[in-house]
């Protein structure tokens, strides 16, 4: 019985062994006139021009002007008393300049308390200028004075009717090398712990930033900003050297993100990463050496170099 059952199963499997085999030789055959295309192809002219092939076509990377700098992180006790804000804001600029900075950053809204009930009343015409913007006014004078590249942290801006976050960034001229308003505005709301909405008061801006400054071409962003990587791969493929992110992360949720993050943007797109954040009140500044490519980050008064 073993043999014939045996016999009756060779029997079934073997019209589908002789396809299969049929089948496959049939597959093997149909390749053969392409490859002979291929080897006639390969002996012609070739018409492929591969730098054709990206449309728009990749920008080329500018050579950095300086290699190594000095860049100072300004920490600042911000108070009710936008005078003395100012005052104490241009006196940590002026320190680090003094101490050979070329690059300095304040942090996120500087000149005022962060809450929605200040942004209307410390906002600033930066349009207009002079009176109506006496925070603007400091920075681009202090810039042109000490010649320094100047990434002014952030101070709410006025325009309209719209309230903005809105980071200024001056050449070593004093003038204006470009504006950003931050595009992700900050709303959270842990039953408990925090809630907050920035998209009480602000409005989002539109447009990403990115400025040709004395140190290198800077993208920049502001706090949230840094949570959406989209916006630092678009910085590095329009050719940042650097990427600054003014902030000033809770105490809720920061310190679980703030790292992290900036770990996160510099890797992925192999770009040094500068990030302000607000430290305690008896830390006035930090100069740190920077020497591309590497990140440098100051968290809660602790300067820290993270290598790429």
């Amino acid at each position: 019985m073993r043999a014939a059952a045996t016999s009756t199963v060779a029997a079934l499997l073997a019209p589908r062994l002789t396809y299969s085999a049929s089948a496959s030789r049939a597959r093997l055959s149909s390749f053969r006139l392409p490859l002979r295309r291929i080897a006639a192809m390969a002996g012609a002219p070739s018409s492929f021009r591969p730098e054709d092939a990206r449309s728009p076509p990749a920008l080329e990377l500018p050579t950095p002007p300086l290699s190594k700098f000095k860049v100072a992180l300004c920490q600042l006790s911000v108070t009710a008393d936008k005078a003395r804000n100012i005052a104490h804001a241009r006196a940590a600029i002026e320190a680090a300049a003094a101490d050979g900075a070329k690059l300095v950053l304040l942090p996120e809204i500087w000149n005022g308390p962060y809450s929605n009930d200040s942004f209307p009343e410390y906002a600033e015409d930066i349009e207009a200028g002079g009176d109506a913007a006496p925070s603007f006014s400091m920075m681009s004078e202090v810039a042109r004075s000490l010649q320094i590249t100047l990434v002014g942290g952030s101070i709410a801006e006025r325009s309209g009717n719209s309230l903005y976050n809105t980071c200024c960034v001056f050449g070593s001229d004093g003038k204006l090398k470009g504006k950003h308003r931050k595009i992700h505005l900050f709303d959270i709301d842990l039953p408990g712990k925090i809630t907050f909405k920035e998209s009480k008061t602000l409005t989002a801006g539109q447009s990403p930033t990115v400025v040709d400054t004395d140190v290198g071409r800077i993208g920049i962003g502001i706090c949230y900003d840094i949570r959406f990587q989209e916006l630092a791969m678009l910085y590095a493929a329009r050719g940042a050297h650097l990427l600054c992110y003014p902030g000033a992360f809770n105490m809720t949720t920061g310190p679980l993100h703030w790292e992290l993050l900036q770990r996160a943007r510099a890797t992925d797109n192999q770009l040094s990463n500068v990030n302000q954040l607000f430290g305690a009140s008896y830390l006035l500044q930090h100069v740190l050496q920077l020497e591309i490519p590497v990140q440098v980050m100051l968290l809660g008064g602790i300067p820290l170099l993270l290598g790429l």
